[in-house]
């Protein structure tokens, strides 16, 4: 049977949503009562233990793939979105790819790739949740705190986060009178697979203890703050980049 249209719940799509800080975000939502929907990139399996892990814990939550750089198959997912539950309250862009590379020996194809993901991506996502979040609705984005703390081998993907939060702070201003907040949220070194692959202990030790707080964070770390600015409390911050990192200057 069909899914009816929840009309008085709120409704969230998390981009990214198998895996990593993105699935924790989508559980988090969900847990606060939010129908989510899960858009991933290829991994259904994933995608569906994300699901059945929500439904577990009594939430509502459906998969729905979609290239985030492709605006036919995310403006389809906004419609799968808007059909099932009727509407979208909530877009949180959790998807990318970090390829590390020191300047000059990136590969110009790795480097077209991970900007058809980063930033197209992000302005394909962020142009449907411009046209339709509802009033009241929230969308936050995903920026990083390397953008600031600048580690070699992250050049690229700094640059596309750069770009990431400049489009999140003209979108915010151009959507005035809308009552639509967007944000993007940074974060510093944190322990999932995107991050860990790759890195011996020894660099991982290192980067946990750059916070004053000493430890990496965790999706859980991040998921509350994505709460916090899709949800009532968080409504009144707009136009801002939160770096979500422990306290690294």
């Amino acid at each position: 049977m069909p899914t009816q249209p929840h009309t008085n719940q709120r409704v969230a799509i998390v981009t990214g949503g198998s895996r990593g800080i993105g699935r924790q975000v989508a559980q988090r939502l969900a847990a606060d009562g939010a129908a989510v929907v899960i858009g991933y990139a290829g991994n259904k399996d994933a995608a569906d233990e994300a699901v059945a892990a929500i439904e577990k814990a009594g939430g509502t939550a459906l998969a729905v793939r979609a290239d985030v750089g492709d605006e036919t198959e995310i403006a389809a997912l906004f419609d799968r979105a808007e059909a099932t539950y009727g509407g979208v309250d909530a877009v949180v862009h959790a998807a990318g790819r970090m390829p590390l590379s020191p300047v000059a020996e990136l590969d110009l194809g790795e480097l077209d790739s991970l900007y058809r993901t980063n930033i197209r991506g992000t302005f394909v996502v962020d142009q449907q949740a411009a046209r339709r979040l509802r009033s009241g609705g929230a969308l936050v984005n995903f920026s990083s705190s390397v953008v600031g703390l600048a580690f070699p081998g992250y050049g690229a993907y700094a640059a596309s986060k750069g770009a990431v939060e400049a489009l999140t702070l003209i979108l915010a201003r151009e959507l005035r009178g809308r009552d639509v907040t967007v944000n993007a949220v940074a974060p510093g070194p944190t322990a999932t697979s995107l991050f860990l692959d790759g890195k011996d202990e020894e660099t991982v030790a290192r980067l946990a203890a750059q916070p004053p707080l000493e430890r990496l964070g965790t999706p859980e770390d991040i998921a509350n703050v994505v709460a916090f600015l899709t949800g009532p409390e968080g409504h009144w911050v707009n136009g801002q980049v939160l770096r979500a990192n422990g306290g690294i200057i």
